[in-house]
């Protein structure tokens, strides 16, 4: 875009009224997001990419409309898809709000009722080529039928590889990565079908709003259900304690469960070293060894 006047044109085009007012905001780790405001007063959030973005938004777009699929069922609210195009995605903007007990409770149950819709294998997002955790592309690899063949082939390694290439991680925590890696049967727990998950849920792709929770910037994919309640917990999420409690009610969580939380922080800790250095190397390594040590 050339300028603030002509994007806001092409937004007027693509979403079919008149905008008046583009804000950029914060946040996003590609693209430039922005806050619309058409002439009638709606609002909608704009993020725009080089043209040359490798698919990113649309993979997130896919994501997005993936996950929207459960919420017939009673699913975790999802931004909504306004526009999808190669390098421009308009969502329905999604006013903040507080969180409360009552509306963890309800997002933990709709979380369960999002990963119970399921995925066709452990992998791949159906029907995308190419899939990224924020700015990193995903192994252009086929989805297989066990989790831990693909935590460890598609996710571990994978990044483990990058952060040791990108001087991010030691020798001594890429080697209990490694060792977590080559032995993941032993630590994975009971086989479970693949789930319908979120694949990047930290605090910040939760919003919280009236009535329930709003879930953004997905790296949707068949995965296993206990890595986005990880995930939560990784960052900190107000109130999690009630989303846990809800969702065992409504998808108790297999035997062990606390064990493995390492486990499945495993992988986002190896991507945030990639992402931003030595200091999430190093907390991957702790976190391996702890895996290592409750077997």
């Amino acid at each position: 875009m050339r300028s603030r006047a002509d994007l806001a044109s092409r937004l007027s085009a693509a979403i079919g009224a008149r905008v008046a007012r583009v804000a950029a905001v914060g946040g996003g780790s590609f693209g430039r997001p922005y806050r619309v405001t058409t002439a009638a007063g709606d609002e909608f959030f704009a993020k725009v990419a080089p043209p040359d973005g490798d698919g990113m938004l649309a993979h997130e777009a896919a994501g997005l409309r993936w996950l929207a699929e459960a919420e017939a069922s009673g699913g975790t609210r999802v931004a909504r898809v306004v526009v999808s195009e190669p390098d421009l995605l308009v969502l329905d903007w999604v006013p903040g709000g507080t969180v409360s007990r009552a509306s963890a409770r309800r997002f933990g149950a709709a979380l369960a009722a999002t990963h119970a819709l399921g995925a066709p294998a452990f992998g791949a997002l159906p029907g995308v080529a190419t899939g990224f955790i924020a700015s990193e592309p995903l192994p252009d690899t086929p989805p297989v039928d066990r989790w831990s063949t693909f935590w460890a082939e598609q996710r571990l390694r994978p990044f483990l590889d990058r952060a040791v290439a990108a001087g991010a991680i030691g020798d001594e925590d890429a080697d209990a990565v490694r060792a977590v890696a080559d032995d993941l049967d032993r630590y994975a727990g009971p086989d479970e079908p693949p789930a319908r998950v979120h694949g990047d849920l930290w605090s910040g792709n939760v919003l919280w709003t009236e009535p329930d929770a709003v879930l953004i910037d997905p790296s949707a994919h068949g995965g296993h259900r206990e890595s986005d309640l990880a995930m939560l917990a990784l960052f900190g999420l107000p109130h999690l304690d009630d989303v846990l409690e809800a969702y065992q009610r409504a998808a108790p969580l297999a035997e062990g469960w606390e064990r493995r939380v390492p486990l499945h922080q495993l992988y986002p800790l190896l991507v945030h070293a990639v992402l931003f250095g030595g200091h999430y190397g190093r907390a991957a390594g702790a976190t391996a060894r702890t895996v290592l040590a409750a077997a």
